[in-house]
């Protein structure tokens, strides 16, 4: 097994099926499909007859010509033969047809539900498993799911044609038949005993393309850190690293899956020696014509290609099975964050309730430990304390990105557990730290947040941002292209389009997740004249490092190992001098004090006041 997993890890959420379980599924994908398979199945028995008609007549024009030669006889065999040769093709061209739209509406529904499945996972399955790997299972392995489509087909093609070809070799002679298919068990022996080994170097080498995949858009994602600290070789030397994994994985798959048929091929070539010295000798005995015997191997030329593809169908089946178990993985994936019910919300007042909650990203760490708060309705709490304190933690677990452990959480009375989280989500305004922004335009990013905005919304929503002006900085206004996650415009810019999003999705909770600690002060006045309106009315819950930020809440909470040490309001900590007194004179004070200097002394008093 070492050699065959060649240190690949598997997933966690990876689980193992039955032969049985996945072609059940698998058929489940072809049910709304069954008029075309039908039309598939027809014209596949068509086609084999069509393709196994021509030999026979060619046969008998063996015969007939060896006693009748006239120019009449052989110009109306050949005229036959044609006409077979053009209806295979027919026949042919319908079946290809149909099964190309049936692979494409397959891996259309599955890919869909992968992908459906995927995006609904909550913020911890993304942050377990890397992207670039459930990338792979979305496109390359829906994709190579088609060709297991693609393997049924053939193999009823192959096994009418199998039996189409048994019927008239029986005809023809029944003893050298029963000779041909008591050779057959060896082929199919031989061809089963490659499946388990086929299923378990194939799920490797997709193992090996997802590591690639993953590796890539890390890379890609990671440039600018890498072209700074001129590591370009070491992502080289790691691609190289994984490129080579995957070569050995590929080449063993291939050497595995390639040894098949020479096997098989070498059973058929046996079994073909035996049948022509035994039907050679039956001619000279006038047991069998000479057209018979051509007959006879030429239909066991045919007959050996089928079966020996029926045979290997199984080691070759498990190619698509081993794919669709990878993106039925996916989707079997148990979410972390369950819902109790999905009772409907008809709007959110914004009270906020945390009772005796105990919160963990994994088990070597706690987060939360018997944590207690009441925020309400409208109110407008911050959240202050060292990195790791659980500021940050608390805002995802209010948008119920994460599960927690213990304890409840309520919202307007209500266990956040038991609503329905479309509904809620709607209701729920983040600004994050680093906001993502999609291609396309600033437009198009503040529209993000209601699909359904007019223009003349979407201007309203980015005019409540700093009075608009700093749209004037853009090249093209709300047109500008932001680039792919915003990277044509500065950090400032993309809190900026960030905030107006939000503003235009109206929400009755608001999360302010440190959407001020990095840009320059004259941005952060813009976003502060923004925020001002947006917490109007609103639940707010701001994780800060900004005095300015902190400063307009109505209750500062100060935390500290995901404890609450103080809360009160700023001037009400202060003069208590405890933990919020120290920050303030050693992060807080010492900040503003550089924000007053970069604007210069002439603005000082007015800063100060």
């Amino acid at each position: 097994m070492g050699f065959i997993l060649d240190g690949l890890e598997t997933e966690s959420y990876d689980r193992q099926y039955s032969d049985r379980t996945l072609i059940r599924r698998i058929l489940a994908y072809f049910r709304p499909h069954r008029g075309k398979m039908v039309l598939l199945v027809v014209t596949l028995a068509l086609n084999s007859i069509a393709g196994t008609a021509a030999p026979i007549l060619i046969s008998r024009a063996i015969d007939v010509v060896s006693k009748n030669s006239d120019l009449r006889t052989i110009a109306i065999l050949s005229v036959a033969v044609l006409l077979l040769g053009v209806l295979a093709w027919v026949f042919n061209y319908i079946r290809q047809k149909a099964t190309a739209e049936v692979i494409g509406d397959v891996v259309l529904t599955l890919r869909s539900e992968v992908f459906e499945k995927t995006v609904q996972h909550d913020m911890s399955f993304f942050d377990e498993h890397p992207s670039g790997k459930m990338v792979s299972r979305i496109t390359s392995d829906t994709q190579d799911f088609s060709n297991t489509v693609t393997l049924v087909v053939e193999f009823v093609s192959e096994f009418l044609l199998v039996a189409v070809l048994a019927i008239w070799l029986i005809n023809i002679n029944w003893w050298l038949t029963l000779i041909l298919v008591a050779m057959a068990p060896i082929a199919v022996a031989i061809a089963l005993s490659f499946r388990r080994l086929a299923r378990k170097v194939t799920q490797n080498a997709r193992r090996a393309t997802a590591v690639i995949n993953s590796h890539i858009q890390e890379s890609i994602s990671g440039i600018m850190v890498a072209k700074t600290f001129r590591q370009e070789k070491t992502l080289y030397s790691g691609f190289g690293t994984n490129n080579r994994l995957a070569y050995r994985v590929g080449l063993r798959r291939g050497i595995v899956l390639n040894l098949i048929f020479p096997l098989m091929g070498i059973a058929a070539g046996v079994g073909n020696g035996l049948l022509a010295y035994t039907g050679g000798i039956a001619t000279r005995g006038a047991g069998m014509t000479p057209g018979d015997w051509y007959l006879f191997m030429q239909a066991v030329g045919f007959f050996w290609w089928p079966l020996l593809s029926i045979a290997s169908f199984w080691s070759q089946f498990q190619d698509g099975l081993s794919a669709a178990e990878r993106a039925f993985a996916l989707i079997d994936a148990e979410p972390a964050v369950r819902q109790t019910d999905s009772q409907p919300i008809e709007s959110v007042a914004g009270e906020i309730e945390f009772r005796n909650v105990r919160f963990s990203y994994s088990d070597k760490e706690t987060v939360l430990s018997d944590f207690s708060l009441r925020i309400g309705a409208g109110e407008t709490v911050a959240f202050v304390g060292h990195t790791g304190a659980g500021k940050s933690s608390i805002a995802r677990l209010v948008a119920r990105f994460y599960e927690f452990q213990a304890g409840t959480i309520l919202v307007d009375g209500r266990d956040i557990r038991s609503i329905d989280l479309g509904d809620y989500r709607r209701r729920i305004g983040l600004v994050p730290q680093d906001p993502f922004l999609f291609s396309g335009t600033v437009a198009d990013n503040i529209r993000y947040g209601n699909a359904l905005a007019t223009e003349k919304d979407v201007r309203a929503a980015a005019a409540h941002v700093g009075n608009g002006d700093w749209l004037s900085d853009l090249p093209n206004g709300l047109e500008t292209a932001v680039g792919e996650r915003g990277a044509s415009i500065s950090l400032g810019q993309r809190q900026l389009v960030a905030l107006a999003r939000v503003l235009l999705k109206n929400p009755a909770i608001f999360i302010l997740d440190e959407a001020t600690a990095s840009v320059d002060p004259f941005t952060e006045t813009q976003i502060q004249e923004g925020l001002a309106t947006v917490m109007q009315e609103r639940t707010a819950i701001v994780i800060a490092h900004r005095l300015s930020t902190v400063k307009t809440a109505d209750r500062i909470v100060v935390l500290q190992k995901g404890q609450i040490i103080e809360q009160g309001t700023h001037e009400g900590l202060l003069a208590s001098g405890g933990h919020y007194s120290e920050l303030y004179n050693t992060y807080f004070r010492h900040q503003s004090l550089e924000y007053i200097e970069s604007f210069g002394r002439e603005d000082e008093q007015q800063l100060r006041d």
